[in-house]
């Protein structure tokens, strides 16, 4: 099984005629997604990648059924084609692009909780079901195996590192999902984490943050409230001073608030074990699940 995205997902991509769109939907398709729409303005009536393209969402999502968005659209037009897809009916945004402005954000994600759309992103990997071989997104298709961890993150290289890491030492995913590192996200950790745990095939999750916010913080007081699955943590950025920016906008420690003590704390209070190193994430993961099986 797998949250979110599975192989009967129909998906459209938002800006797929350009360069971006274009060599990431074609690893969407080689991995075995069923991508049915492109959308570009102007260019709605042709084919690209032997793809259908559309105008409009709304004429992609009445001609295909489309229920998935990828969002590859430059930075200013991006809250706006997040927007349209959530207008046109569809239940899962991923929004691939980065340096969209807060401001347009924060309108787009009033927009889209008004009428029940799931975002994924934006400045995510997105996420990717080895098992149902779908995908949305930027994840490499070679690093995966299917199997029954569930990792969520916020750092998209991080992601590719800890997939691969598992796959190498035997342990395959069940969906593997990139939040996004910016100030203003749709999905959080903890709302992934709720999807993991009624997940009947993921029996263990890898939650993997970084410095910044009180996202981790409010995942670790969801899984001491008695998760049903073990859970793997991790923190990057622990040398970060206070007040820098650190790669992502989001990643900013202010006082204690975001600290990466201060998340590992919060985490350990939780029950989960958290790990220094990626190497180390696969020796917790074996130690728990393993545990968990003798049980």
């Amino acid at each position: 099984m797998s949250i979110l995205l599975n192989r009967a997902s129909k998906v459209l991509v938002q800006g797929m005629t350009g360069s971006e769109g274009s060599f990431h939907t074609q690893q969407m398709l080689d991995f075995g997604t069923q991508v049915v729409a492109g959308v570009s303005p102007g260019k709605g009536g042709t084919k690209h990648l032997g793809v259908p393209v559309f105008d409009t969402v709304r004429e992609a999502v009445e001609a295909t059924g489309a229920d998935t968005a990828g969002v590859f659209v430059p930075p200013p037009f991006a809250a706006d084609a997040i927007m349209e897809s959530s207008a046109a009916g569809i239940s899962l945004v991923v929004a691939i692009t980065e340096l969209i402005p807060v401001n347009d954000m924060v309108r787009a994600r009033a927009f889209i909780s008004a009428r029940g759309t799931r975002l994924i992103g934006p400045n995510c990997p997105g996420l990717m079901s080895p098992g149902e071989r779908a995908k949305v997104g930027i994840i490499p298709n070679h690093i995966a195996n299917p199997g029954e961890v569930g990792v969520v993150s916020r750092s998209g290289t991080l992601t590719y590192e800890i997939i691969q890491a598992l796959a190498r030492a035997g342990y395959g995913q069940s969906t593997s999902v990139g939040i996004g590192g910016d100030p203003v996200l749709g999905l959080s950790f903890s709302d992934v984490v709720e999807l993991f745990a009624a997940d009947e095939e993921t029996t263990l999750v890898v939650l993997a943050g970084e410095i910044g916010g009180s996202d981790e913080e409010r995942a670790a007081e969801l899984i001491g409230r008695g998760y049903p699955k073990p859970v793997v943590g991790f923190i990057s950025g622990r040398s970060a001073p206070p007040g820098k920016r650190m790669g992502h906008a989001g990643a900013i420690i202010s006082g204690t608030t975001g600290s990466p003590a201060s998340k590992v704390a919060a985490l350990e209070k939780a029950g989960v074990k958290v790990a220094d190193t990626i190497e180390q994430i696969v020796e917790l993961t074996r130690e728990r699940l393993g545990a968990a099986r003798s049980s």
